[in-house]
C-alpha cells in the first residue's frame, strides 16, 4: 500500500470519527434541547396552575364574604375571576396540549367550576332579590356543603394535576441530566479515539518512514565508505522507487569501482614497466657521457665539455620525474590502518630531512588511528618543501596541531621565500614548481602527491602565504577509529 494511501486512510478515519462525534452530539443536543424546552414549559404550567387555582380560591372567598356580610364590594374579586379563570384554563390547555391526562383533569376542573358558578350565581341572586329563596338554598344546599364539596373536588383536581406535572418534570429533568452525561461521555470517547488514532497513525507512518529512510542512509553511508550493500525493501510505495534507485546506484558504483580498480592495477603495472624501460636508456645515456669524458677528455673543447656536463643534469632530472610519477601512481594503494604517534613520526622525518642548523618547533602532536604510510608521505613532502624554500642559513620551521571533534588540523609553517597569492592553487598541480626547471630536487610532484592523498581521505588542504613572508600549509586529518 502506498504511503499516500495510508495517510489518506488515517485522515479519513479521523474525519469519520469527528463526523460520528458531531452527529452523536447533535442528536444528544436535540434531546437536551427538548428536555430543556419541556422543563421551561413545565415551569409555565406550574405557574399557570397556581395562578388559576388561586383565582378560583379568591372567587370562593369573595362569594363567602358577600354571603356573610351582604357587602357587594366582596363580589369584585368574584366578577374579576369570571373573566380571568376561563382565560387561565385556556392557556393551561395550550401549555398541556400533548398530555391527555392533564387535559382531562383541566376539563374536569372547568366542569366543576361551571357547576360552582351556577350554584353561586343562584345564591347571589337570591341573596340580593329573594330572602325566602336564599333561606331555602341555605337549608337545602349551603348547609349540606354542596359548594364546599365542589371546591374540595376542584382543589383535589389541581393537586392531582400538579403531581402529574411534577412527576413528568422530574422524568424530563432526569432525561436532561442523562443526555448531558451521555454527551460528555460520547464526546470524551470520540475525542480519545480521535486522539489515539491520530497519534497511532502518525507514529506508525513516521516510524515506518524514518526506519526506511535510516536504512537507506546507512546504505548510502556504507557506499560512501566503499562497501556496496543494498537496501532490502519489500514495500510497494513512494519510497520503494528511492530504494530501488539506491540499489541500482550501489550496483553500478560497485561495477564501476571494480573496473576502476582493474584499470588502476593495469596502469600501475604499465607505470612500472614504462619506468623500468625509461630508466634503462637514461642510465645508458649517463654511462655513454661518462665514457666519453673518461676516454676523450683530452680531445674535448671547453664548449663541448660544458654541453656534456648539462646532459647528466637533465638525465638526473628525468629520473627524478619518473620516480615522482611512480610515487604518484602508488597513492591509491590501500594499507591497513594502525595507531600512529604523529609526534614520533614527525620527529623521525625531521631528523632525516631538516638540517641541524634549522630552528625546529614541534608542538605536542596526537596519536591517530590511520594509514601510516599516507600520513608519512604528507608530512615528508610538506616538511621537505619547507626545507627547500627556507633560507639555508637561518631556517625556521613550526609544526603544530589543533583538534576539532574527531578531526585534527595540522599546520607546517616555514619562514622562507613565501608564495605569491596567484600561485596558491597552482602549486598543487602536477609538475608545477616555483624553482627553475634545471634544479634537480624540484620536480613539481611533491605537493601534487600531498593534494591527491588529502583528497582521497576526504580532507582539505590550503596554503597561507605572502611573498617574502614564509608559507604555512594547513591540512585536516580524521581519526578513523572514532568514525
Amino acid at each position: 500500500m502506498k504511503l499516500s494511501t495510508q495517510i489518506v486512510l488515517a485522515f479519513s478515519l479521523i474525519i469519520m470519527l469527528s463526523v460520528a462525534d458531531s452527529y452523536t452530539n447533535y442528536r444528544l443536543s436535540l434531546k437536551v434541547h427538548l428536555n430543556s424546552q419541556f422543563l421551561s414549559n413545565s415551569e409555565a404550567v406550574i405557574r399557570n396552575s397556581n395562578k388559576t387555582h388561586r383565582a378560583i380560591l379568591e372567587m370562593q372567598s369573595a362569594v363567602r364574604g358577600y354571603l356573610l356580610t351582604n357587602d357587594t364590594t366582596f363580589l369584585e374579586a368574584y366578577y374579576s375571576g369570571l373573566e380571568k379563570v376561563p382565560v387561565f384554563l385556556k392557556e393551561q390547555h395550550l401549555l398541556t396540549d400533548n398530555n391527555e391526562r392533564q387535559g382531562a383533569i383541566l376539563d374536569s376542573v372547568s366542569t366543576l367550576h361551571n357547576e360552582w358558578l351556577a350554584y353561586t350565581s343562584e345564591l347571589i341572586t337570591a341573596r340580593k332579590e329573594n330572602p325566602q329563596a336564599y333561606q331555602n338554598l341555605l337549608d337545602n344546599k349551603l348547609k349540606k356543603h354542596v359548594g364546599k364539596n365542589i371546591n374540595d373536588s376542584i382543589t383535589e383536581k389541581f393537586k392531582r394535576f400538579d403531581r402529574i406535572e411534577y412527576k413528568t418534570r422530574k422524568h424530563h429533568s432526569q432525561m436532561l441530566m442523562h443526555s448531558l452525561t451521555k454527551t460528555r461521555t460520547y464526546s470524551l470517547i470520540f475525542l480519545s479515539l480521535t486522539f489515539f488514532v491520530g497519534i497511532c497513525s502518525t507514529a506508525y507512518i513516521v516510524i515506518m518512514i524514518t526506519n526506511r529512510i535510516n536504512s537507506m542512509v546507512r546504505v548510502a553511508d556504507t557506499i560512501s565508505k566503499g562497501r556496496f550493500t543494498i537496501v532490502e525493501d519489500y514495500k510497494n510505495d513512494e519510497l520503494s522507487a528511492l530504494a530501488s534507485s539506491l540499489n541500482i546506484m550501489s550496483r553500478r558504483l560497485e561495477k564501476n569501482i571494480q573496473e576502476l580498480e582493474k584499470k588502476n592495477e593495469e596502469l600501475n603495472k604499465f607505470a612500472y614497466v614504462v619506468s623500468h624501460d625509461l630508466k634503462a636508456p637514461l642510465r645508458g645515456i649517463y654511462n655513454v657521457i661518462t665514457w666519453i669524458e673518461e676516454d676523450l677528455s683530452g680531445e674535448l673543447s671547453p664548449a663541448l665539455k660544458n654541453y656534456l656536463n648539462i646532459i647528466p643534469q637533465r638525465t638526473q632530472r628525468m629520473e627524478a620525474l619518473i620516480n615522482g610519477l611512480l610515487d604518484y601512481a602508488r597513492i591509491n594503494r590501500k594499507t591497513p590502518p594502525e595507531l600512529v604517534d604523529t609526534n614520533l613520526l614527525v620527529q623521525e622525518i625531521t631528523q632525516s630531512i631538516v638540517p641541524r642548523n634549522f630552528k625546529l618547533e614541534i608542538n605536542d602532536l596526537p596519536e591517530i588511528f590511520t594509514e601510516r604510510l599516507k600520513l608519512e608521505q604528507v608530512f615528508s613532502n610538506l616538511i621537505s618543501n619547507a626545507v627547500k624554500y627556507s633560507n639555508p642559513q637561518n631556517g625556521h620551521i613550526e609544526i603544530k596541531c589543533e583538534k576539532f571533534m574527531s578531526i585534527y588540523e595540522f599546520s607546517i609553517k616555514d619562514h622562507g621565500i613565501g608564495i605569491a597569492k596567484e600561485y596558491h592553487q597552482k602549486i598543487f598541480e602536477i609538475f608545477q614548481t616555483l624553482r627553475e626547471k634545471n634544479e634537480m630536487e624540484s620536480t613539481g610532484i611533491g605537493l601534487a602527491i600531498v593534494k591527491k592523498i588529502i583528497d582521497e581521505q576526504g580532507e582539505d588542504i590550503h596554503v597561507q602565504s605572502k611573498l617574502g613572508e614564509g608559507t604555512e600549509f594547513i591540512f585536516t586529518w580524521r581519526n578513523t577509529k572514532s568514525v
